[in-house]
């Protein structure tokens, strides 16, 4: 048995009732959820809707795409805020990620830093939405999903 599958009893909580796992699991949805927001509001506040669908066009991408990825991760930022669904939401997002991957990113090679931002951070936060799935809703979610 390891410390990760060692009875809640027998485990230290920083939280009365709520176990380390459930809060880790939150902290991640919550900060993966504002992030999304972020992302979001760029699209929507400092590019626009209509720049962000040029620019999708400028990449050889349908440029109603757009809409519908700023309106994924606006809905799916609000969901994973507030808790609801987290396991589909985290699944229903990993494709924008790989897709920021394979068109805007992948061609500037593996490192963020590169010149036009690499694949790196885009991989990472699809990695972290499977983990989110993985381990469920966590603490204070709203809509708490069935394992």
């Amino acid at each position: 048995m390891t410390y990760a599958t060692a009875s809640a009893s027998a485990r230290p909580s920083l939280v009365d009732g709520v176990t380390n796992a459930d809060l880790a699991a939150t902290i991640l949805r919550v900060s993966m959820g504002v992030l999304f927001l972020a992302h979001a509001g760029l699209k929507l506040f400092v590019f626009t809707p209509a720049g962000t669908a040029g620019y999708f066009a400028s990449l050889g991408l349908p440029g109603p795409l757009a809409y519908l990825v700023i309106a994924a991760e606006l809905l799916g930022g609000i969901a994973l805020i507030l808790g609801v669904y987290s396991r589909w939401v985290s699944l229903a997002l990993v494709p924008i990620l790989l897709g920021s991957i394979y068109v805007p990113h992948g061609a500037a090679g593996f490192f963020f830093s590169n010149e036009g931002g690499g694949w790196e951070f885009p991989a990472f936060w699809a990695v972290t939405l499977v983990v989110q799935a993985l381990l469920g809703d966590g603490a204070f979610a709203l809509k708490r999903s069935r394992a």
